[in-house]
């Protein structure tokens, strides 16, 4: 599962929907063991793109949880068109590529910080199913 997905999953519990809580999920670094695939080519036009939807706070609080505090706490400004980018502009944009898509989570446990659920991860794959009785 690539660092970029925890920006987009949340709590399955019915129950965590009315709560601000369900998102993002609390990763324990100590527990997930990450794997770095640097045959994921480049592109900064898709990377501009996809920091325009990331929830910003909530990558600096994952990323942060699995061992690494040295993202700014605020999103980069960067311009919108990538011909327009700075040489410091592109160092940026290939630490956060390699941060968020070349880095993957293959084993590890995501909990719920309202209702503290623990999914999974085996093989690079979450299990967000819930057991009948939570479901």
């Amino acid at each position: 599962m690539k660092v970029l997905t925890t920006n987009f999953l949340k709590c399955s519990v019915k129950a965590c929907d009315v709560s601000n809580d369900n998102f993002p999920l609390q990763y324990e670094g100590a527990k997930c063991q990450l794997v770095q695939n640097e045959n994921i080519e480049f592109n900064p036009e898709f990377m501009l793109n996809i920091l325009e939807r990331v929830e910003w706070d909530a990558v600096v609080r994952v990323v942060s949880e699995l061992g690494n505090a040295g993202l700014p706490t605020t999103k980069p400004e960067l311009p919108a068109d990538a011909d327009q980018l700075s040489e410091e502009d592109i160092i940026i944009l290939r630490d956060l590529h390699t941060l968020l898509i070349q880095t993957s989570i293959t084993e590890g446990e995501m909990k719920c910080r309202n209702c503290g659920h623990i999914y999974f991860i085996k093989n690079s794959i979450p299990n967000l199913l819930l057991p009948p009785h939570l479901a």
